[in-house]
């Protein structure tokens, strides 16, 4: 006996962003900025918006990829996306996210001392 697969039908809005996780199996969480108007400043605002999306084996988009999703049904709790095609890696993304991880790390109270002691002695 065979299984069937259940074919997922996209419809609706479509939309691009940038894959920020996928680890989970078939699932990768894609986030996209955009800027709203604030009526009352008169300024406007970034702000971000992030989505759980299907990630199907064919297209299997990694950590830092741009992606095209669609609505679809709901697959899941939180999952109501899948994701349609891959575009590129996003360089800004993979660029900021390593800056994060260097910056968790403080440098060594010597290198500190040090380079203060050998600014004073030049003086």
């Amino acid at each position: 006996m065979t299984t069937k697969q259940q074919v997922i039908v996209p419809h609706g809005r479509i939309f691009e962003g940038t894959v920020i996780s996928a680890k989970a199996q078939k699932t990768a969480t894609v986030e996209w900025l955009f800027t709203k108007k604030v009526a009352k400043y008169e300024r406007y605002e970034k702000k971000r918006t992030r989505v759980k999306a299907h990630n199907p084996q064919t297209i299997n988009a990694e950590k830092g990829d741009k992606v095209r999703i669609q609505e679809c049904r709901p697959l899941s709790k939180t999952k109501h996306f899948i994701i349609i095609s891959k575009l590129e890696k996003d360089k800004a993304y993979l660029v900021r996210e390593e800056g994060m991880e260097l910056s968790k790390f403080k440098r060594p109270k010597k290198e500190e001392s040090n380079l203060a002691e050998e600014d004073h002695e030049s003086n």
